[in-house]
This record gives C-alpha cells, structure tokens and sequence, in this order.
C-alpha cells in the first residue's frame, strides 16, 4: 500500500498482494456503515450478499466483480472531502440544474427498478443459514418480484379474493386510493422499500393498477393467453414484458444515452444481439458491485431538492432531517398512510397530457452534485451517517471498487483529467464519484458517459437477455401490443394512461 499526500489530500492506493481477509477488514473498519442492523426500508438497508465480498472477479453469489482491477480505499477524511464538494448548496427552483431530457417521474422509476433487481424474497431462516448470499439467492430480473411476491398462493395478502385472486388488492381512505395496508399503516405490498417515499410509493400503486387492467383486457380477449396460461399467468406475462420494454427503450435510452444504447443492443438484425464485452457470467448472473454501488447511483444526483405533487400540495422537500413523523405534511418522506388530498398527479413528472403538464417538473442534471436534503436523511431511511453521499462513498470505499480512472482505462473509454474532476493533481477518484463527473463533462448532465453508461447497459441488457422469461430471451422480435402513443412502442406515459392512477387534478377539499 502506498499512501500519497498532495495539496493537503491523503489517499490510499492498495498496489501489493494481500489477503482479501486483510483488505475487508481495513476497509470495513475506516468506513463502518454497519452490517445488516436496520430493517429492509430505505437507503439504510443493506441488501444480503453485500456485507463481504471478495476482491477476485465472482462468478457465483448474488453479488460479484465486473473488472479485477487493484482497489481504491480513500480514508475518512478524503471522503469527507469529495462529500463536502457534492452538495448542491442552492435553495429554489435553479432551472439551470435541470435536466431538459428526462422528467422527474423517471427519477423514481429508476428506484422502482433497482427494487425490482435486488428484491430478496427468501425467508429469515435463509437469510440466516446463508447470510452472504452464495448458496440460495434470487437471481436479478426485471421479473416485478417487488410486486407479484411469490404469487397468489404464497402471498395472498397481495391479492382481492372477490377477483379470484387475479388482481391485487388496492387500499382506500380518506376518498382517495393508496396501498394497501394493515392496522398500523404499514404497507402490504412485495417489497416494502417501495414505501419509502411519496413518489415511489404511487408508483408502485400505479403498477398494481396497470396489472389489474391488464386483467381485465384479458377476460376479454381469450385470444392472448398462450398455451394453458390462466388469466393472471397471461396479465403477468403480458405486464413483465411491457415493463421490460420501457425499462430497456424510455428508461435506459435516456439515462445511457442513444448512442450507447445502440452500441450495446443491435435491433437491426432479424435476431436482436446484445454486445457485452465486459459484463460476463458462468452459471448465474450476478449483480456486479461496480453497478450496483457505484454507476447505477446515478440516480440520486437526479433527484430534486423539493417537488409540487399536485395542484394542492407542493412545493415541499423531498425529506427533512429527524424523523418523518415531524411535520409530516411538510415533506415527501413515505412508510406512512398517504395523507388526503396527496394523490400524485403524474403529468407534473412524466410527458403525459393532463392536469399539471404545463409544468412539467425535470430531473437535475446528472452530475456530481446531490439535493441537499440527502445530506441528511430521516432516520427511518438512515442515520450514522445521515448523509446519503457519505454513505455512497464509503460503501465503495468498504467493498474495495476501483478507481473511477483505472475503470475508464480498462474499457478503452477517455480518462477525464484531475482538472475535469475537480480534485488534487493525480488523486484517484472514487468509482461513483467519477461515473457523475463523467456524465458532467463528456453529456453536460444530460445522460452517462463512456463508462457509467458502459456499465449501466451490459447489465441491464445482459441481466434480461439471460432471464428465461423475458421477452428478449423468448422472442426477440416481440413488439409491445397494449395500446400506446405510438404503435409497436411503449412508455411510462402509456403505462400510466393505462393504469388510469394519478392523472385526475387533485381539487380543494369539497369540488
């Protein structure tokens, strides 16, 4: 190990052979975030398989390595450091943050996404036979798990008994629809992160309702079912490979760009090829922590400061500091019963006609700055440390990534300049901090770079081309076939028009 002190920084670069035993332990003792001590609510929760993992390049496990290169650990205080320049530091609107590509809503989907991917349904007695993961694991797809559970069977207080079990049960109050609940108002739902905040929160209700009309398109069109598929079998079928769809040509193709979007996955051919030349496997796909703690949070840069929910409520922030039970109607913060009148109007965050389209809310660049409110979460979502870009790096720092400039030369991409990133002459950069910059400087915010969306794309494109269920592995010809804007193709706009949720104005109480 060597450490390099310059302009008043310190940093540790690992450059010598030692035991993954000795390079976990330092890590996890300089960043301690602590191993599996808060429940599965929020970006306090840490996913199993992620408390110890080695350094080698895995090919079995939920979780793994997509390059073996030589770790970068920065101490506490380079952290703290790097931290201090990603806060936004600005209060109002500041449109010049904005995004003018990607709506607000798209933010959030992102998070449904990831929760979607790392959903871990086994049991507690697996959880505690196989803590890390290795042995019983689900393997990441974009299957909605989160949202169908384990299925009617298994999971019955998913689903309406007077549908047959057919649909999911949907929860009503205060004239207003919300999830389901019990007697203490926790949600009733596949994955209960999807309650952690207000805007995740509908969209996950406005998933349950896109699944129920599907349903009811299929009682009434026998015509799809394949096979002996029951009508819920066939709503599924029919609502995974529409979410895929999104997920791959609305979702990816903004957040990687186009361009990389077409580098990855070649549509041309009669057969749809997809090129990944990093993202490789043995048995099972695994989810690579280069991805999964450092590219694919890009996402909270995106995130504004405060958001208008609809035409009564907002602008509030998105969290406020201490616990969300305070001022409760002063913030965004979810694990609650949705307060009345705080149904989302969703033309306010996706490009869809209806009440609040004028003002279309946008996502914030992507870039190296974060809201200031994730400076200092609620502590139901995290606390020690309370700030989400503390704990972002130090994660990264724990789990040995490498740096953001070794990453960009393995892959052939440009390596951005100590100037461009704006740290001390020849210090390394953490991975995620140099994903965000990247998108900064070669798509001004507007998308991810060379290695972000590198990353970012071989994943998501490989983790579906291997999942035997998906449309690109069963027909990758497949063209969506529920109504939309435009034929053949379908968005979340379309799905929201579908589902009918969010898209009523929201009036003052007694019009």
């Amino acid at each position: 190990m060597s450490i390099n002190t310059e302009n008043g920084a310190t940093t540790k670069q690992i450059n010598t052979p030692r035991t993954t035993e000795q390079l976990v332990a330092e890590a996890a003792t300089a960043h301690d975030i602590g191993f599996g001590r808060r429940s599965a609510r929020g970006h306090g929760y840490e996913v199993r398989g992620l408390s110890h993992l080695p350094i080698s390049r895995l090919h079995e496990g939920r979780f793994g390595r997509m390059f073996r290169l030589p770790p970068f650990v920065p101490t506490d205080e380079r952290i703290a450091e790097i931290a201090a320049l990603m806060k936004e530091n600005v209060t109002g609107a500041a449109a010049e943050l904005d995004n003018p590509e990607i709506p607000a809503g798209y933010t959030y989907l992102g998070q449904f996404i990831d929760h979607d991917l790392t959903f871990d349904p086994v049991s507690q007695l697996d959880r505690q036979n196989d803590p890390d993961a290795l042995t019983n694991f689900r393997s990441p797809r974009f299957d909605l798990d989160c949202l169908y559970g384990r299925g009617p069977a298994d999971d019955p207080f998913l689903y309406d008994k007077e549908s047959g079990a057919e649909k999911f049960l949907i929860g009503r109050h205060d004239d207003e629809d919300d999830l389901p609940r019990n007697v203490q108002d926790t949600a009733l739902i596949g994955d209960p992160r999807n309650d952690e905040n207000i805007f995740v929160s509908q969209l996950h209700l406005t998933m349950l309702k896109f699944h129920n009309k599907v349903v009811d398109r299929v009682q009434g069109e026998p015509a799809l079912r394949r096979g002996s598929e029951t009508t819920f079998e066939t709503a599924q079928r029919l609502v995974r490979w529409q979410y895929q769809w999104l997920v791959v040509h609305d979702f990816l193709k903004r957040v990687v760009g186009e361009r990389m979007l077409r580098d990855v996955l070649d549509e041309s051919r009669p057969y749809t090829r997809v090129d990944r030349r990093f993202y490789h496997w043995q048995r099972e796909p695994f989810i690579p922590v280069e991805f999964s703690v450092a590219a694919y949070r890009f996402g909270h840069s995106m995130i504004r400061g405060g958001y208008k929910l609809n035409t009564l409520v907002g602008p509030l922030p998105t969290f406020l500091p201490g616990s969300v039970t305070i001022n409760p109607l002063g913030h965004f913060g979810g694990f609650r019963v949705l307060p009345p009148f705080w149904t989302i109007e969703w033309p306010r965050f996706f490009g869809i006609k209806g009440p609040g389209s004028e003002s279309l809310q946008q996502s914030r660049l992507i870039d190296a700055k974060l809201a200031d409110p994730l400076a200092d979460l609620p502590v139901e979502i995290a606390h020690d440390p309370a700030s989400l870009i503390e704990r972002n790096l130090r994660r990264g720092a724990r789990l040995l990534l490498p740096s953001g400039q070794d990453v960009a030369r393995h892959v052939g991409a440009d390596v951005l300049s100590s100037a461009d990133l704006g740290l001390p002459a020849g210090s390394p950069a953490p991975l995620w901090y140099y994903v965000l910059k990247e998108a900064e400087i070669q798509a001004q915010g507007r998308h991810l770079g060379e290695v972000g969306g590198r990353i970012v794309a071989e994943v998501f494109l490989g983790l579906l081309q291997a999942d035997p269920s998906s449309y690109l592995r069963n027909e990758p010809g497949w063209k969506p076939i529920l109504p939309s804007a435009a034929e053949g193709e379908f968005t979340m706009p379309d799905l929201i028009a579908l589902s009918g949720h969010g898209l009523d104005r929201i009036g003052p109480p007694g019009r």
